[in-house]
């Protein structure tokens, strides 16, 4: 989608001015809950979420384990800031500077060539969102969630924050008291939608905090694959992402949700995705994080008919000064359920790559079988790379297999191709590239051709 390095490089180094931000202030308080829950023209019981949010919230402590969040300053986050008033009915409807920043990102060349539908967010707020006629008139919904709480209350509530409560931990509080846009996607009983589904969504402003909420229903026997993609500027100033991803997918139903996350170094990627996959479903995870400065992501699928299967694939690319702490969270409830992850990590420049994953059986998950591959390839002497498995067996039942590596470019390799005339940055990017191989293949040509570039773009100029 993203044409060629320069254009990658404008993900982190392009911002437009931001004049709106001089409505907004930065820090949390319930005044800003409020205000912004009646500018939204929120039912009552989405406003009691909040407010029960933000006290769960204001009372939990950041987390005590994995990467340092100490410097994260939460009073100099702007939570909610408007850029445009309302939706584009068309893209050209778009005020021009947020259409060009979404243009270098291809969008809507893509919705136009491969896309099912497609939907962008800028800031807090949906700024366009759009579904081909084909699928609308087979029941498909595809809307931000602003829109979908107003027009389809009855599939929004039962489901909201179920999957992912705001108990959980601290950051899912925080999103549930100020979450803003997002996606809510409803696909019928027995539809197959074979083009992806896409939204992405862009922080421009310094300082900035972006909470979208995805909201995914498949029943059972539907079929769709949706990505999301999500970048930000640098300005030398922490801006925190914490997002949230609920997925229920129904019995025999199939659906694939990727991601390709290219935050800058000023973020902070403390994102919480989780799916409730029942009686002989499939979900399927696929993942690239690259940018941040701190990532904590780890996809959670929860096995809970028998049957049940999940796929978790995922890369993160830790350069200097970053720590990608990432993995997968399994939990096995019913019998004959199973599951396959597949991690694969680069460290470079003195980055830290974290594999931290779970794996837990339940007492009733009779005969559940799992299998957790996590390799990483560490490209210089300054950079580390750690795997830190939790698994929890509470059924004799099960069969576990689990399998780490760690490992540097090939020395052979790198000359073989250097000796070809390749410049050694392109022949350590190549090397880099067919490393993932594994991962990228899942993804449509487009994002994958996107991901190697990323991969160009971090190892330019440097190899270890």
């Amino acid at each position: 989608m993203v044409e060629d390095l320069k254009s990658h490089n404008s993900l982190w180094d392009d911002y437009n001015q931001a004049d709106y931000m001089a409505r907004t202030k930065s820090g949390l308080d319930e005044v800003l809950v409020r205000r912004l829950s009646a500018e939204k023209k929120e039912p009552a019981w989405m406003l009691a979420k909040r407010l029960e949010s933000l006290k769960i919230f204001q009372e939990k402590p950041l987390p005590s384990w994995g990467p340092d969040l100490s410097r994260l300053n939460l009073d100099k986050i702007t939570y909610y800031a408007k850029a445009m008033e309302g939706q584009a009915q068309s893209w050209e409807d778009v005020p021009t500077d947020i259409k060009n920043t979404f243009d270098k990102l291809g969008i809507p060349q893509a919705e136009q060539e491969v896309l099912a539908g497609v939907g962008a967010q800028y800031e807090s707020t949906v700024v366009y969102h759009n579904l081909k006629a084909e699928f609308k008139r087979q029941g498909v919904i595809f809307e931000d969630m602003d829109v979908a709480l107003k027009q389809h209350p009855e599939l929004v509530e039962p489901y909201f924050m179920k999957a992912m409560p705001n108990t959980l931990h601290k950051f899912a509080a925080l999103h549930g008291a100020v979450w803003s846009g997002g996606t809510f996607l409803y696909i019928p009983a027995g539809v197959r939608i074979k083009e992806p589904l896409q939204a992405y969504f862009r922080m421009n402003a310094k300082g900035m905090g972006q909470f979208e909420h995805t909201l995914i229903i498949v029943e059972s026997g539907a079929q769709a694959h949706y990505i999301e993609g999500c970048s930000a500027p640098r300005y030398g100033v922490d801006s925190l992402h914490a997002g949230g991803v609920e997925i229920y997918v129904k019995e025999g139903a199939r659906f694939r949700y990727s991601s390709v996350e290219s935050w800058s170094k000023d973020a902070y990627n403390l994102n919480t995705k989780r799916a409730i996959v029942e009686k002989k479903a499939h979900m399927e995870w696929v993942g690239g994080n690259f940018g941040s400065n701190t990532t904590m992501l780890y996809p959670c699928s929860i096995l809970v008919g028998e049957g049940a299967s999940a796929d978790h694939l995922g890369v993160a690319f830790a350069n200097e000064g970053q720590v990608q702490d990432t993995g997968a969270k399994v939990i096995h409830v019913a019998k004959d359920t199973s599951s396959n992850v597949v991690m694969k990590s680069i460290s470079k420049g003195g980055g830290k790559a974290i594999y931290r994953g779970l794996v837990e059986i339940g007492p009733q998950a009779d005969k559940a079988a799992v299998s957790v591959k996590c390799d990483a390839l560490i490209l210089d002497e300054l950079s580390a790379s750690d795997t830190i498995p939790v698994i929890k067996i509470n059924n004799a039942s099960a069969t576990i297999a689990h399998e780490a590596s760690a490992g540097k470019i090939n020395e052979e390799d790198l000359f073989y191709l250097r000796s070809r005339g390749l410049k050694e940055a392109e022949a350590a990017a190549m090397l880099v590239n067919g490393f993932i191989e594994p991962i990228t293949k899942e993804l449509p040509l487009e994002y994958s051709v996107e991901m190697n570039r990323m991969v160009e773009l971090e190892m330019k100029n440097s190899v270890g």
